[in-house]
């Protein structure tokens, strides 16, 4: 089992540039709610650091281009982004939804979803 973690933003240099602009000059308009919550302007969230070094799940983190060259998500379709998807052996499924992730303010919101997600599991 896997979190994938799907950020609205893309994985080019300049992207990068303008997503790191954005978020500094403008933060209330930024299109990638997850990344404003896990990185702050300059450096990880502190909280969310330590829950992802220390936490037994397997993650992995996403551009929202990488993702849709790597994984199949045609099921899963509509897909907004920021989402988190939840990979088995044979399934790939909404975990986290962008309208929820969306809504959250702090890492710590971010980690108790997960957490209570995972219950399940």
């Amino acid at each position: 089992m896997k979190l994938i973690f799907v950020y609205n933003a893309n994985s080019g240099v300049l992207e990068k540039i303008i997503d790191g602009a954005h978020k500094i000059v403008s933060p209330s308009t930024y299109d990638c709610n997850l990344c404003a919550i896990t990185f702050g302007k300059f450096t990880e969230d502190g909280l969310w650091k330590d829950f992802r070094e220390n936490t037994a799940v397997t993650m992995e983190f996403l551009y929202k281009d990488k993702f849709l060259q790597n994984y199949d998500a045609k099921n899963l379709q509509p897909l907004s982004f920021p989402a988190i998807l939840l990979k088995t052996a044979t399934n790939l499924e909404l975990f986290i939804s962008s309208e929820i992730l969306n809504k959250m303010t702090s890492s710590e919101e971010l980690i108790k979803a997960i957490k209570k997600c995972l219950t399940p599991y």
